[in-house]
């Protein structure tokens, strides 16, 4: 997909997107993605060698390999939105097998998953491309639900079926959330011991941010400040939810904000995800943002978000259900269209 297929995919938000160039945060303060970013962002930091060595096997495999850009397939969903939800249109994915080849097929730096899936299939494909251990989760079993992210691994286990890293997820704003971090913060610790690099899941949960007129969870200011957080405590990359709105601390009346801080944050959705870069330590933690739910118009949105992603200066998209609850045809087409736009150097940084 070149240029000008990406123009006509978008339609009519093609100048929208592709035109925006007058961002409120200047791509000046950014370290942005580069083929160097990893040796440029950690020279200063604590990061061991080996863990640069395992982050640069995810920066240099599949199509984007020395890009500085990321394409990963998440497949947690088994998990977090029960098994059978997740893989009934496309019950081949109940397989962990397939999984793996749909990432390794569509291209991906790496593929993110659950122990049970990448310990089922590490002696065959850890090798083969980068594996990101997911080694905590939500489960949807228990009546009723409750929300809360809990150990289902350890780092040792991620490390021994071969894991370049971990992944987590924290639910920011919860009533778990203080104990979350805790866990987290000490899994990724001996993570960087082992060698590995870490990414967090920074999704902001509290029945308090849906209002009937609204719904904050994806709120460009909650989002920003639930990333400080995880780059606070040594994520390498955050992975977020693209901002759909903003003024959740203004309009739900918490937390600390001010005027300037908003006029920074903008209204563009290009400029609420620079907010969530800047917020990101400059850029110096790499974000992903999420792919989103399947729906009636997958390649548009997937390449929409990637657009804004990459224009803001992110790095790039962790994309699974727009993938993996289709054929695997369709699954590669979407994830290799992901790419192009990061691979467009015509598509550049606003």
């Amino acid at each position: 997909m070149n240029y000008s297929d990406i123009e006509k995919l978008l339609a009519d938000k093609a100048e929208y997107l592709l035109g925006f160039d007058k961002p409120k945060i200047n791509k000046r303060r950014l370290a942005l993605p580069s083929p160097q970013w990893i040796d440029q962002v950690s020279r200063h930091t604590d990061r061991s060698a080996q863990v640069k060595r395992n982050l640069k096997k995810i920066f240099n495999h599949g199509r984007l390999a020395g890009s500085g850009y990321l394409s990963i397939l998440p497949v947690d969903q088994g998990v977090e939105h029960t098994a059978g939800a997740s893989f009934a249109p496309n019950p081949d994915y109940f397989d962990p097998e397939k999984i793996i080849q749909l990432a390794i097929e569509g291209g991906t730096n790496a593929v993110a998953s659950t122990y049970g899936i990448l310990a089922m299939t590490s002696r065959r494909y850890a090798t083969k491309i980068p594996f990101i251990v997911k080694i905590n989760h939500n489960e949807l079993l228990t009546y009723p639900n409750k929300y809360d992210q809990i150990m289902f691994a350890t780092v040792k286990q991620a490390y021994e079926l071969g894991a370049v890293a971990v992944g987590a997820t924290i639910y920011f704003g919860s009533a778990q959330s203080d104990r979350q971090i805790t866990e987290v913060s000490q899994a990724f610790a001996q993570a960087h011991q082992l060698g590995m690099g870490t990414v967090l899941w920074c999704y902001t949960r509290n029945a308090a941010f849906k209002t009937k007129k609204q719904d904050y969870h994806a709120a460009a200011d909650l989002t920003g400040q639930a990333n400080y957080l995880g780059a606070t405590i040594g994520a390498d990359i955050v992975k977020q939810k693209s901002p759909t709105t903003n003024f959740g601390f203004r309009d739900l009346k918490f937390g600390k904000y001010s005027d300037e801080m908003y006029q920074l944050i903008g209204d563009h959705p290009i400029d609420w995800t620079r907010w969530q870069v800047i917020n990101d330590f400059a850029g110096k933690v790499g974000l992903i943002n999420s792919g989103g739910a399947s729906g009636d118009n997958d390649l548009q949105q997937a390449v929409a978000t990637a657009v804004i992603n990459k224009r803001a200066g992110g790095m790039g998209l962790i994309s699974g259900r727009k993938a993996f609850q289709k054929s695997m045809k369709d699954g590669i087409k979407i994830l290799h269209a992901i790419q192009d736009v990061y691979l467009e150097k015509k598509i550049t940084v606003a």
